[in-house]
């Protein structure tokens, strides 16, 4: 079983969820077996105001452990990350970051603050 554990900088309890990548989808936003989909199938929120589509920065996660576990990042990945505040070399989107390997140890901490850039654009 796979494992991913969360950590949340406003200060939430630490998580650890179980897994098999194999059942994905767990839930309905971002790519299937994604951290946003594993922590929304697994009843924990994570802020996605773009519904999982990679389209803004607010499922921005660092991972701490197992980085190399997850798909790579693609360039359209990349570049939404290039907007997110406190980004660091192994940020990602938590909607787009796959975990594929059925025995991963996968590390994140959920950042306390994010940029809603879906919102922003509204109200120009």
């Amino acid at each position: 079983m796979a494992k991913l554990r969360i950590i949340f900088e406003n200060g939430g309890p630490e998580r650890v969820i179980e897994f098999n990548p194999a059942d994905a989808p767990f839930h309905h936003d971002g790519r299937p077996g994604s951290i946003l989909d594993i922590m929304l199938g697994h009843k924990i929120h994570l802020e996605h105001a773009c519904g999982g589509n990679c389209a803004c920065t607010t499922c921005h996660v660092v991972v701490k452990e197992g980085y190399g576990r997850l798909s790579p990042p693609e360039e359209q990945e990349e570049d939404m990350l290039d907007k997110a505040p406190g980004l660091t070399p192994t940020s990602r989107l938590g909607c787009q970051a796959v975990v594929e390997d059925p025995n991963a140890e996968i590390t994140i901490v959920v950042p306390k603050y994010t940029i809603n850039l879906a919102s922003e654009s509204a109200d120009e």
